[in-house]
């Protein structure tokens, strides 16, 4: 527990504090953020605020990570460095995209094809890493069978698990990335869903398989590799990103760029995998998949029909064409995705208690 507070809280002074020394350092390198001609009109004022955010609480969760276990003498674990890996891999994919992006004062930045080659390279890593690493009960960090609250179903192999680890990566990486459009949007979001994560971490390691003996009910128990370590990883990443977020909010005085949404992205899909809750990822990032779908729908209408469902995709920037103010949408776009949290987390602990 002492390893979780401290780690949340050493996150989240490291952003507060370092935020507003990476805007200066960003700013005075001319470092601004590039506004795409075909988004909404009043984003325009927004050209030239420093992004790249994403450093800040990128360094600032694995600080707070290494300190934790410094100053509580805990254990460093396979599956909470994996989830820092990945973390950190898209985060540097996403930084090539965004310093491609302000160089070459190019809105796309990396070429298709070189960004998702950088994607693979580091998903593909990370899924083939966290099958090995077998502790004595034979639980590597993730399991070749699909999850929800625990495991189910028969293995799909090693191939299957790389492909679906795959595309959780990809999915959650580029959901942040969309989400990520409104000033603090993404990153209040990804708040609460590292808040869950914390909080599943801590219960699954309290109703863990390996203290079957001290358990009232063994059946009901979580074979998970490294639930507490999971949990420390979550909350650095919890307070990191609240701490940036004082400095994301509307308005913003910084963007976190593809650099951190990638990286986030990264951190929520290696968080899932691990902590055995794949398909419940679904819905607690449910406003992520809710606007990722809102883009599948308008591009495969316009495909189909030559028509578009809303007035603009991700779904946020349509709200805004309707007349919503920026911080209205952002409010109650926060306010959808608690709700999905609360029921993610009351799904969870029903599952638990189910079999209990």
């Amino acid at each position: 527990m002492r390893q979780i507070l401290f780690a949340g809280a050493i996150g989240l002074f490291l952003t507060l504090v370092g935020t507003p020394l990476l805007i200066k350092l960003l700013a005075r390198k001319g470092y601004g953020q590039f506004i795409r001609d075909d988004g909404p009109r009043t984003h325009g004022s927004k050209k030239g605020t420093p992004t790249m955010g994403g450093i800040s609480f990128i360094l600032a969760t694995l600080i707070a990570y290494a300190l934790a276990k410094v100053f509580t003498g805990g254990e460093v674990t396979y599956s909470g460095v994996l989830v820092l890996f990945l973390m950190a891999g898209m985060g540097l994919v996403g930084f090539l995209d965004d310093y491609i992006k302000i160089v070459k004062q190019r809105s796309l930045g990396l070429r298709a094809k070189a960004k998702m080659a950088g994607q693979l390279i580091v998903g593909i890593a990370f899924a083939v890493l966290a099958l090995q690493f077998k502790d004595a009960r034979g639980n590597a960090p993730a399991s070749e069978k699909l999850s929800f609250i625990t495991d189910f179903g028969w293995a799909i192999g090693p191939v299957l698990f790389v492909v679906w680890a795959l595309f959780m990566i990809l999915a959650m990486s580029n959901g942040v990335n969309l989400t990520d459009g409104l000033d603090g949007l993404a990153t209040g979001a990804s708040v609460m869903v590292f808040g869950a994560y914390t909080f599943i971490g801590l219960w699954q390691f309290q109703e863990s398989c390996a203290n079957a003996t001290t358990l009232t009910n063994p059946d009901a128990c979580f074979e998970v590799r490294d639930p507490l370590d999971l949990a420390v990883v979550a909350a650095a990443l919890m307070g990191s990103c609240f701490g940036f977020l004082w400095w994301n909010t509307s308005p913003a005085k910084i963007f976190m760029g593809d650099t951190g949404s990638l990286a986030l992205g990264g951190a929520l899909a290696g968080l899932a995998i691990c902590s055995r809750t794949e398909l419940l990822l679904a819905l607690l990032g449910g406003l992520f998949v809710l606007i990722t779908m809102s883009v599948v729908i308008q591009v495969g209408s316009f495909k189909l029909t030559g028509k578009r469902v809303f007035r603009m995709a991700p779904l946020q920037h349509h709200f805004e064409l309707k007349g919503w103010s920026e911080v209205l949408v952002v409010v109650r776009f926060w306010i959808i995705q608690g709700m999905c949290v609360i029921v993610g987390l009351g799904l969870f602990y029903a599952g638990w208690a189910a079999d209990k």
